[in-house]
């Protein structure tokens, strides 16, 4: 067996708020939102007014971002008191308060919409995430993301997977060579059969960083194979060469079933005994949750 487990990657994100990325983000949504004052807040609402408000979903969902709304709201006044009801991970039902806070109102108002936007897309994200855990739960299959994220977002993103069940692959083009389609055809013109000695070239540059490499056919897994890289990618490829493929990587190297699979067919994929399936959609069209800040009565 290659030196790889059976995990993606071992960078998971465990502490959201504790990523620099993270902070900067937050930091960056408010003076977006806010700029030189809440023109509104300031003009109709007491300054001394204080409110005690609530977070909740109107439908059920995974949660997925409370940790960021509530340093949303302690960056725009640490006096908040914010306690968070419904930890991430964790299912909600619908109108099932997430989080409640109290304070001076400007100031929950102040932070409202930018702690809203972030939640509702990881939300989303966990949500779908979620459901294709579920379909594939039978053979224990890992559900990967992939960079296809929002700019400046991705640590959102990618934490919101793992609140849903899911499983980070790669970060970014650093910690893991990946050899692609377009890699392949600028290696030795392309040739299919000579694919282990671009996994041979790779770890010599990198020695310490794990190769997968995309292939599109038997053929291009059996020359891949030769130089044992830790994962191979089964790019839009047939359940039935799926389970070919399988079996020839079988105790050499982890496989990652890829290329536009939908929930309806995770099963089918799952069952061919691949370890893993990436899916773009988990991050680029997850879409929103529907969230609502609601005063609370007191």
């Amino acid at each position: 067996m290659s030196k790889a487990s059976n995990k993606g990657n071992t960078g998971m994100i465990t502490d959201i708020m504790k990523q620099p990325r993270a902070r900067a983000a937050v930091k960056l949504a408010l003076e977006e939102d806010i700029g030189s004052g809440d023109v509104t807040s300031l003009s109709l609402v007491d300054p001394k007014a204080r409110a005690v408000g609530q977070i909740y979903s109107r439908v059920p969902c995974v949660v997925a971002g409370a940790t960021v709304a509530k340093a949303v709201l302690k960056a725009v006044d640490p006096r908040l008191k914010v306690t968070i009801l419904k930890e991430d991970g964790s299912l909600v039902k619908k109108e099932e308060p997430i989080l409640i806070f109290e304070g001076k109102a400007q100031s929950i108002l102040a932070a409202e919409r930018t702690a809203l936007n972030f939640m509702q897309r990881m939300c989303a994200t966990a949500t779908l995430t979620r459901k294709f855990v579920d379909a594939t739960k039978r053979w224990k299959t890992l559900i990967l993301d992939t960079r296809k994220t929002t700019p400046g977002l991705r640590v959102f993103e990618k934490y919101a997977v793992t609140c849903g069940g899911g499983t980070n692959h790669r970060f970014g083009l650093f910690d893991r060579v990946l050899m692609k389609d377009n890699h392949r055809r600028l290696w030795r013109g392309g040739n299919p059969d000579e694919l282990d000695q671009a996994v041979v070239a790779a770890r010599k540059k990198f020695p310490k960083i794990a190769v997968e490499v995309e292939v599109e056919s038997i053929r291009e897994c059996e020359s891949a194979l030769k130089a044992k890289p830790e994962w191979i990618m089964l790019d839009n490829m047939s359940c039935a060469d799926m389970k070919k493929c399988v079996k020839l990587c079988k105790g050499i190297s982890l496989t990652e079933a890829s290329g536009g699979i939908t929930l309806e067919k995770a099963k089918e994929v799952a069952a061919t005994g691949v370890t893993a399936i990436s899916l773009g959609c988990l991050t680029h069209s997850a879409g929103s949750v529907d969230l609502t800040l609601e005063w609370k009565a007191v």
